[in-house]
């Protein structure tokens, strides 16, 4: 007799208690007493600037990474209610009311406080034991300079997060491969890999060098799936279309969105317009756009222009002139033509104005209906205040002696006579009869003549050219090389008193809205190359530190002093737990080398299993720990101590995956068990006491007498600040 009753709908939840227990332990240690201090602490005076903008909807331009991690942390204003009226001028600023000190700094915090239990997981998902990964969490959790910039407006907690959520994701997604691949846990896993390696590189670009860690570790993984015969050629281009929509496809459109979102939001003329192209700034709402919106389309005989120099570097600037002659000889006693000077001038100005004058005309009118000029039309140039004609001839350049210097022609009669037709090369042509168009057109200007092209060299001349930029007529330059092309940013039709007594006769000329019609991809490109190519001149900080002196915790950074006493934050590691990660390091290095040895001599020390888990830590937690620490050496900028936490981050976990180890296939005495165990006990509380001696420094409270602040001078080196 079968039961009619049937089962009840049963729900079976899984909590690890451990996981919770740290979750709850990593937030509480970043998030306590989170306004303190209610002042701006070190670099939160320079991305507070950013969530500010973001909150007005102001365009910007950081040269220093992606948008995602600004985005994050001016969410973060806007939940709060920020309205973006703060001044960031001053680090030790208090803090006005309409600040959400706390909600600005929440999510940092949250990052921090979960890459705690993040760490347990992937000490675990690598093979070894809860114990093991408890002591990573535990190192993690008592770092102080993790917890001091967990708990600021700064986004390497944020970056560490995403970089370790990637870790775990495709360790995760691994295991899952080996027992259930397709299934639901399997995509989910995959994906959210892909997702977290997008973050990563969102919120700053060394998060580029993680992403290809697991890319290459996942390359090694599907060369390995290859040749397991097992699998059909179907299954198997399965396997490696999933691997590629998921950890290629999917990073690209998350990584397009990300700019997507933020060129959504800041549609404002902004302080950093200039640095962009014509269009670009075109198409922000104010700025440039109020002076070219209805403008002319399309530049004709007669035409009143401005050219702008798409180079941008070392500044933006727009072809010049002024009624100041090049001096009669250099130095060095090289002579000059003595002509009117010709520069580029990186400030709009009435001198930045040129006539488009068609040369077997007299006039300089725009004819009804207007001449367009087209690519490989000839014309002449002629300053608009001075009157004097564009010109360039054999003679070289101040500071260019193998160009030729450009000039505006005056006759001394003498024998030099006017050179002065350029040929008009439109760059981004569609056919060789397009118009010279406003904004759009990218142009080259050759000299008839010589076959000189309009060059910006970028070279400062000195005070006779007002510390204005050279500009040459280069023979030798072929391509489209951005200091040889410029474009009509401002325009407007020459006409007679007459013509304009009787503006309604004339043909009106075609307009057009160049920034509704800039695509987002047009945008997107634009914006990368500048903020891979700009590179803001950074001035020696104090605090500023190299690579070396990282590893050896050599150095700290004074992030805030209260005005009256001697509180303060200083962004400084735990010893104990830099040198151990360092020790950590080195013997898993000379453990592999060890194991690779004795296998080329066909000696096998470990169970197979148990060195796959061996190699994967390492690759991991080594391998990540380079990748975020050596391209530092390469790079040509202003470094900081902080610069080292993604990396350190990684080699942590390592360390309990080693001394596990040790414990468990080095030594075999049951007495030397229990004296290592008392040794890891005795180090951990090291540890511990160490982090709790050092947080009135972390935290910025209490304040300590002079007295305690030198006893925590350990190395000279440190920089804790001790009033007299």
């Amino acid at each position: 007799m079968t039961d009619s009753k049937k089962s009840p709908f049963v729900v079976t939840l899984d909590i690890n208690l451990i996981v919770v227990a740290l979750t709850l332990l990593g937030l509480l240690s970043r998030m306590w007493n989170l306004c303190h201090p209610p002042a701006v602490v070190f670099d939160e005076v320079y991305y507070g600037q950013f969530i500010s903008l973001y909150m007005k909807r102001i365009f910007f331009l950081d040269d220093s990474g992606p948008p995602l991690g600004h985005m994050l942390l001016a969410l973060g204003g806007y939940l709060g209610g920020f309205d973006g009226n703060f001044m960031w001028n001053r680090i030790g600023a208090d803090y006005s009311g309409n600040v959400p000190v706390w909600s600005l700094r929440l999510l940092p915090a949250l990052s921090g406080g979960l890459c705690v239990p993040l760490a347990y997981q992937i000490v675990v998902e690598l093979g070894y034991s809860a114990r093991a990964g408890v002591t990573a969490a535990l190192l993690t959790l008592f770092e102080n300079a993790l917890v001091t910039q967990s708990r600021l407006i700064l986004l390497e907690s944020v970056l560490i997060f995403f970089i370790l959520l990637a870790v775990l994701s495709y360790l995760k997604f691994r295991r899952h491969q080996q027992t259930s691949p397709f299934s639901a846990r399997w995509w989910l896993w995959l994906i959210l890999t892909g997702v977290s390696c997008s973050c990563a590189v969102g919120v700053k670009y060394i998060g580029l060098f993680s992403y290809f860690l697991i890319l290459a570790l996942a390359g090694v993984h599907s060369w390995q799936l290859l040749g397991d015969r097992k699998l059909s050629n179907v299954l198997v281009l399965y396997h490696l279309g999933a691997r590629g929509l998921s950890l290629l496809l999917l990073p690209v459109f998350l990584y397009l969105g990300m700019f997507y979102i933020h060129l959504s939001i800041l549609t404002r003329s902004g302080p950093h317009d200039h640095i962009m192209s014509s269009a670009f700034q075109s198409s922000l709402e104010g700025g440039l756009s109020r002076i070219t919106q209805g403008q002319p389309l399309e530049v004709a005989f007669g035409s009143q222009i401005t050219l702008r120099n798409t180079l941008g570097k070392p500044v933006p600037c727009w072809l010049h002139s002024h009624k100041n002659t090049y001096p009669i000889m250099y130095e060095g006693g090289r002579g000059s033509s003595h002509q009117q000077q010709v520069t580029c001038y990186p400030y709009k100005d009435v001198n930045n104005w040129w006539i488009v004058k068609e040369p077997m005309r007299q006039d300089m009118v725009v004819s009804s209906p207007p001449r367009p000029v087209r690519h490989g039309d000839t014309v002449q140039l002629v300053h608009g205040i001075t009157a004097r004609f564009l010109n360039t001839h054999d003679v070289a350049a101040p500071f260019s002696p193998y160009a030729q210097e450009i000039s505006c022609y005056i006759d001394y009669n003498i024998s030099m006579p006017a050179q002065t037709l350029w040929k008009v090369e439109i760059l981004n042509r569609e056919s060789d009869r397009d118009t010279w168009k406003t904004i759009v057109s990218e142009v080259k200007l050759v000299h008839v003549n010589t076959s000189a092209a309009l060059k910006l060299s970028g070279s400062t001349l000195p005070d006779w050219g007002f510390r204005q930029l050279e500009v040459v007529g280069d023979k030798v330059a072929k391509g489209s090389h951005l200091s040889l092309v410029w474009n009509v940013e401002e325009h407007r039709y020459g006409r007679s008193q007459e013509q304009a007594e009787r503006e309604e006769e004339l043909h009106t000329p075609a307009q057009m809205d160049v920034g509704r019609n800039l695509s987002f991809i047009a945008r997107f490109w634009e914006l990368q190359w500048k903020m891979l190519t700009m590179r803001s001149e950074s001035p020696e900080h104090k605090y500023c530190s190299s690579p070396l002196d990282w590893v050896t915790l050599d150095t700290s950074i004074a992030y805030w002093l209260h005005p009256r006493t001697t509180a303060q934050i200083q962004l400084l590691g735990n010893p104990v737990i830099w040198y151990s990660a360092n020790a950590g390091a080195l013997l898993y290095a000379t453990l592999l080398l060890y194991y690779l040895l004795r296998q080329r001599r066909r000696i096998y020390d470990l169970p197979q299993g148990t060195w796959q888990a061996f190699q994967l830590a390492g690759t991991l937690c080594l391998g990540g720990w380079a990748v975020n620490y050596l391209p530092f050496f390469l790079m040509e900028k202003t470094l900081f101590l902080y610069h080292y936490l993604p990396a350190l981050s990684l080699q942590i976990l390592l360390l309990p995956a080693v001394l596990e180890h040790v414990q468990q296939h080095l030594i075999r005495s049951e007495t030397l068990q229990n004296t290592f165990s008392a040794v890891l006990l005795v180090w951990m509380s090291s540890v511990v006491l160490t982090f709790g001696k050092l947080c009135p420094l972390t935290y910025g409270e209490p304040a300590l007498t002079p007295q305690e602040l030198r006893s925590l001078r350990w190395k000279d080196t440190w920089d804790i600040l001790i009033r007299k």
